[in-house]
């Protein structure tokens, strides 16, 4: 069976575009895309039945992006690599995240 694990826009120590804000939908797709390369550059490439993408969630707000992992729970490697990123995602922008982020305009 196919499932998903909410990851986030970006590190859990790092700032997020906030819904509603000026340029938010620009920001946010630019954040979660370097934060999606960084998780792969550090925990690795999505194995057979797992998947990092980005997802639009609705909110009383507006929508809103998020990384989101998809796993499939009958796979081993595919839910062992989900809760692995769900449990250590970065917790800060690393370098070439940073120098990624500056290059593509977003407001750090």
């Amino acid at each position: 069976m196919r499932d998903y694990i909410n990851i986030s826009s970006v590190p859990y120590s790092e700032d997020c575009a906030q819904v509603g804000s000026e340029n938010y939908v620009n920001m946010s797709r630019i954040e979660c895309s370097v934060f999606k390369d960084m998780i792969i550059r550090t925990l690795g490439e999505p194995p057979i039945g797992a998947c990092l993408t980005i997802k639009t969630f609705n909110h009383d707000f507006g929508s809103y992006k998020e990384i989101v992992v998809y796993f499939d729970d009958t796979i081993e490697e595919s839910w062992k690599y989900a809760f692995n990123i769900e449990a250590n995602a970065p917790e800060k922008w690393d370098a070439i995240a940073m120098s990624k982020l500056k290059e593509l305009g977003y407001k750090i």
